[in-house]
Order: C-alpha cells, then structure tokens, then sequence
C-alpha cells in the first residue's frame, strides 16, 4: 500500500461524549463508517463507495473483495468518503453511536490492531483491513473474536470506545484485561487469553471465566465500559433480563 494519507487537521470536543471535528482543505477527503457524521460545512460533499480509497490502482474486484472482507467484521459494504469540493477549509464532525471517547491515532507511530467495531473516521489514503486473531482460545473467548480490524497508513485514524480510555506502554511485560475491554493495540504485542482463577472463582467471581492477556512491547488502549456491557446493564434494568420487573417497568407501572 501507498502511503499518501491526507494531511488533516482536527479538534475533540466534549469530555464524556466526545465527537472529532475535522478540518478539510480544498480535494482533501476523510473517510468514515456509515451513519457516524454530526454535521458539516457547506461545500463538503459525500459518497458511499465500496474501500477505503487507500489503494488507486484495486480496480473494481479488488474494492469489491476488500469490501467483503469489511463485511466479515460486521460492518458496512460501503464505507462514507467526505470530500471538501468547495474553496476555503471546511469542518466535518464525527461521534460514536454511545457514550466514549474518541482516540486520535498518528498512524506514522504504526499499524494498530482495534476491535471491528472501534473504527470510525480516518484521513484518506488510511488502509482499513481485515485482522485475523491466531490464537484460538483468544478468538473464542477473547470478547474480541477471531476478526479485528487493522488500521495503516501514514496519516490521521480516529477509534470509538465506551467509557474512560486508559493508555498502556507495555515494555516486554504482561497485562491482563477484562474480555471486551481492549480497544486496540500496536507494537509487537500478542494476544491472548488465560482462565480467570480457580474454579469457583471463575464460577462466581462475576469477572468471566477467561481474562484476556496482552504480552511484548507495545501500546494498547483499554476501554472501561464495552458496548456489551452497557448493553446487557441496559437490558436487566429494563427487565428484560428479569420477567418484567426492571426499572422501566416500575416507572411505567407508577404511571399508570
């Protein structure tokens, strides 16, 4: 791949809900997952297209197999292309579909390892690929599955994660993380999983059976509350997770 990103400039707004606003000069495009746009100047047009535009020269077939790969990770077929086709710098922002925050990556520090789902916007000129978790048991029980994405280039890539953001440097050492919790990771880093104690804490610790294990040397960002884990909170007190008996269904019943 060609390494020929965009040269973006930006801003992150916000404290717990944070969006990116990114400035485009004139030609200058940022690419972005489906539905993650908050509003734009006038003068920025848009186009669904099939790849990330990283490669000039894949031809048809070529976006179209990259594009089925993205699909793999549970993503669009398409993938947003904002282009600033007016004159004079125009603004675009960006935003994650729940509560997070926003991590800027200079992808001139390297290739990143991220969860399928914490991609959101990137520079043009940004590879987003399909990674394949090796490690069997990581991939089963990792929380983050076989399929990651990868992230290259030589410009500006930004990820989504829920809750807090907490940056490691790993210097030939070891951490262990609760599944789901890991956003990304770059470096020479591997990925594992290990059992979470003894049987009866594993059982009835409330922490899983199996923790993930990052290992080597290397950055990696971990997220405090995962999608999955907001979700599933979401469902037991709505009650769905308990025969009708959450909090929306006290209220509702107050109501009535």
């Amino acid at each position: 791949m060609s390494k020929n990103s965009d040269v973006v400039d930006f801003e992150i707004k916000g404290s717990d809900m944070q969006l990116v606003e990114v400035e485009l000069d004139p030609q200058e495009t940022v690419i972005a997952e489906a539905g993650v746009m908050n509003y734009m100047d006038a003068g920025i047009t848009f186009e669904a297209k099939m790849g990330d535009g990283s490669d000039t020269e894949s031809g048809f077939f070529g976006n179209l197999f990259k594009a089925g790969k993205r699909m793999v990770t549970g993503e669009s077929l398409f993938l947003t292309h904002f282009t600033n086709e007016g004159t004079g710098k125009k603004r675009i922002a960006f935003s994650g579909a729940y509560p997070g925050k926003i991590i800027p990556l200079d992808l001139n520090d390297g290739d990143v390892i991220c969860q399928k789902s914490a991609f959101l916007c990137a520079a043009r000129g940004t590879s987003v690929d399909l990674h394949l978790n090796k490690k069997i048991g990581a991939g089963f029980f990792g929380g983050e599955g076989f399929i990651m994405q990868k992230i290259e280039g030589d410009g500006m890539a930004f990820l989504h994660a829920g809750g807090y953001i907490v940056e490691r440097e790993l210097k030939n050492e070891k951490i262990l993380i609760d599944t789901g919790c890991v956003v990304g990771y770059r470096g020479d880093i591997s990925m594992d999983i290990e059992r979470a104690g003894g049987l009866k804490t594993m059982l009835f610790g409330g922490e899983g059976i199996f923790l993930s294990t990052l290992e080597g040397t290397g950055t990696v960002w971990i997220q405090s509350l995962p999608l999955s884990r907001l979700a599933a909170n979401i469902s037991y007190c709505s009650g769905s997770a308990s025969g009708g008996n959450g909090i929306v269904d006290k209220i509702t019943n107050i109501i009535d």
